[in-house]
């Protein structure tokens, strides 16, 4: 059935409309984006084959965040325009979910990290390493990236967390990174490189506040885990 010859009240726009966003279904609210579909299919129905390539619970759209422009055109009835139409809306959540003004935010807890990083950094499909700059107080100064890996690791050296710190004075340092398996135990490799970077940022006049861990859904503190450990 085409999206026409639904009753109005069904119909995802006017139902958008009528009822509000949050009684749509993932297809309607995708079918909304993709705008129109083909003499064959409604809007609806492509968005319904696009969800049923998620593997797992099939109502996670996190999927949707790791397909590439390519890959979406694979499907049938999603052209380039209509790829690039959901690739805009992915971002658009990912910046949403993200803190409007990073600088004067106080880093008081392992979760404070979390709070600021996991919505941006749990879709990321390769590991990435970022240091957060702080004051004296806490207050962040800065969010540096300070490499990328492969799906399982970073190559990463000492110097190349502190460079940034170094050139701007900051006087404190949280090191973050993910585990594109959603993970977030730190592995052996994670803690060896802690203790490697304690000594250095020791030598160098700055603090180390912590090493978080990303993960899917939840994070880890490699210190807190040290703490337990003592």
């Amino acid at each position: 059935m085409k999206i026409k010859e639904l009753p109005l009240s069904e119909r995802p726009y006017e139902k958008l409309e009528i009822y509000g966003p949050e009684k749509l279904s993932n297809a309607e609210l995708i079918a909304i984006v993709i705008k129109s579909g083909t003499k064959d299919e409604s809007s609806v129905h492509i968005a319904q084959r696009i969800l049923s390539l998620e593997k797992t619970s099939g109502t996670n759209l996190k999927f949707l965040q790791e397909m590439s422009v390519n890959e979406l055109m694979k499907i049938k009835g999603i052209g380039k325009v209509k790829a690039l139409q959901i690739k805009a809306i992915c971002e658009i959540a990912k910046r949403m979910s993200s803190p409007m003004d990073i600088t004067n935010i106080q880093i008081n807890s392992p979760r404070d990290v979390a709070n600021l990083l996991i919505d941006e950094m749990k879709y990321k499909k390769r590991e990435c390493v970022k240091a957060i700059l702080l004051n004296v107080k806490n207050v962040v100064v800065k969010i540096v990236d300070i490499c990328y890996g492969g799906t399982n690791s970073a190559i990463l050296k000492p110097k190349d967390v502190l460079h940034e710190a170094i050139k701007i004075e900051a006087p404190k340092i949280i090191l973050v990174h993910n585990h594109p398996s959603g993970d977030p135990t730190p592995s052996k490799k994670d803690e060896e490189f802690t203790d490697n970077l304690i000594k250095a940022s020791e030598i160098m006049g700055i603090e180390l506040l912590d090493h978080i861990v990303i993960g899917d859904q939840s994070f880890r503190s490699i210190f807190y885990l040290k703490s337990l450990n003592n």
